[in-house]
């Protein structure tokens, strides 16, 4: 494809700060080029939850239909388009295909189509939604407190990243996370697995969660653990780093904790993807820690200097979370920058890499697809 377009995402929430859906924006200029666009990523498509297609300032027409949407793909339908010829005759195409819809800009008193169905309404959070059809999902959050404010005005969630704003910092790491940094510190400096075994027997709860994951399928194990020191073995440094890196992340006890643990994932996965043919091979695990650390503060409640300080890490991941500086600062710009809403920006970090914008969409597909798959122990 030669037409330049760039997708973005963000999550949506339920009441309950959990994610319940993937918004994808597909920032063309046309429903027929959105549309090849989408189909190109019909192979990496995240079929773990709903998928809200917006096509931004597109105009919605019966080019879309070129496209051939998953079962779990929802079409936005803007209210300003709703009385346009060309929407009007997409929106029965689309209903006589049982495809779901979402109204997006919904106004107290508007006309809306007959028998046309609506499972979803995305409007402001300061609007009146009395008559919104579906489930009304807010957007324009500043932070995950106002999530709250919505859900007592009927709201039943939210889009958006407003999640990662609001939260306190304490001044240290709880004890459980102090713990798994030690572990982490250990690991990256490749210390002698006794040391690491003394560590393992001094946390009950860590030591358990090492060893359901080593039985478990996903890992694949066809011989029985007999102590923790055969644990290590056979999970290696770098695994053992990555699943501890992992379990770092997902320790909080925060309501959005979940939420940001996927969002912190999905920015790792993005990183190593898209950067494994700029590093050497050893190199990729330092991406995926990259992207998944840039939460580390929001998930673990702390300022990112005092997590830094607590953690033995590689210089170059220092530098990209502290200053956004270094080698691996544009990858991490660029995986942030799927997160916002300007097309333009996105395009511009993805040319200072030299990146395709067919590559970079295809990464963070499967970067969703893998956050979404993706099962903690």
């Amino acid at each position: 494809m030669s037409k330049t377009i760039v997708i973005s995402h963000e999550p949506v929430l339920n009441r309950r700060r959990a994610i319940t859906a993937t918004r994808i924006t597909v920032h063309a200029s046309n429903s027929e080029d959105a549309a090849a666009q989408l189909n190109l990523l019909g192979d990496v498509w995240p079929g773990g939850r709903t998928v809200f297609i917006s096509l931004g300032g597109a105009t919605l027409d019966v080019g879309l239909l070129s496209w051939q949407p998953p079962p779990n793909a929802m079409i936005e339908i803007p209210a300003t388009a709703l009385a346009a010829p060309a929407t009007v005759e997409l929106l029965a195409q689309l209903q006589k295909a049982g495809i779901p819809l979402c109204l997006d800009g919904y106004q107290v008193g508007m006309a809306l189509p007959a028998g046309v169905e609506f499972r979803f309404t995305l409007t402001p959070s300061t609007a009146r939604i009395e008559g919104a059809p579906g489930i009304v999902l807010a957007t324009g959050l500043t932070n995950s407190d106002e999530l709250d404010q919505c859900s007592q005005k009927g709201f039943g969630g939210a889009a958006g990243w407003f999640f990662l704003k609001g939260v306190k910092p304490a001044k240290k790491l709880n004890s459980s996370q102090a713990q798994i940094v030690r572990l982490l510190n250990l690991v990256r400096t490749k210390a002698e697995i006794k040391d690491i075994e003394a560590v393992l027997k001094q946390d009950v709860v860590l030591s358990f969660k090492l060893l359901r994951y080593l039985s478990s399928a996903s890992f694949g194990l066809s011989v029985e653990i007999q102590s923790f020191r055969h644990a290590v073995t056979m999970l290696g440094y770098d695994k053992l780093n990555r699943w501890l890196s992992l379990l770092l992340i997902s320790s909080s006890k925060e309501a959005a904790a979940p939420a940001l643990m996927k969002a912190s994932v999905t920015r790792g996965h993005f990183m190593e993807l898209i950067g494994k043919s700029f590093v050497d091979k050893n190199e990729i695990d330092n991406l995926f820690i990259t992207g998944a650390f840039s939460l580390i503060d929001t998930l673990l409640g702390v300022l990112m200097d005092t997590v830094l300080a607590e953690m033995t890490l590689p210089e170059t991941v220092t530098e990209a979370l502290a200053t956004h500086q270094g080698p691996y600062a544009p990858f991490l710009a660029l995986a942030l920058g799927s997160e916002q809403s300007s097309a333009t920006s996105f395009n511009a970090q993805a040319k200072i890499l030299q990146l395709s914008t067919d590559a970079v969409n295809r990464s963070m597909f499967e970067a969703l697809q893998f956050a979404d798959s993706l099962e903690m122990t």
